[in-house]
């Protein structure tokens, strides 16, 4: 993801006010659902989900720059996977339903839509880290 370049622990941990989420989270965040959707699309998909609790992952133990790496890569492989399964869709299966009352367009465009705001939430972040209070 071209938006976390550049971006480290630390920065990928700090929360600008309470309750609000870092960086980090909104990694582990999108991660999460380009996995539940490539699910979706594709219910033989295989692998669980390696965090938990699912939607918000805890953030690991040793937030480090170590695992900062592992949890950029992680998105990366989730993202790439649903990219190809995607890719694999055919254009008839677009207003059929998937489980629930999505099709399977709109879960595509909805992920699609997720991953945009959630970037424009890291960006600002990035924007915010540069510009706060030493």
């Amino acid at each position: 993801m071209q938006a976390l370049r550049g971006v480290s622990a630390a920065e990928a941990r700090w929360v600008p006010a309470r309750r609000r989420h870092s960086i980090w989270e909104l990694v582990l965040h999108i991660a999460y659902w380009d996995y539940a959707v490539r699910r979706r699309l594709d219910p033989e998909s295989p692998r669980d989900f390696p965090r938990s609790p699912a939607n918000w992952p805890s953030l690991p133990q040793q937030p480090d720059e170590r695992a900062w790496a592992r949890d950029r890569s992680l998105l990366k492989r989730e993202h790439d996977a649903l990219v190809r399964v995607v890719r694999r869709v055919k254009t008839s299966r677009w207003n059929r339903h998937l489980t629930g009352r999505w099709t399977c367009g709109e879960t595509i465009v909805g992920i699609a839509a997720h991953q945009v705001y959630h970037t424009g939430q890291i960006q600002l972040l990035k924007r915010l880290w540069s510009g706060r209070a030493r």
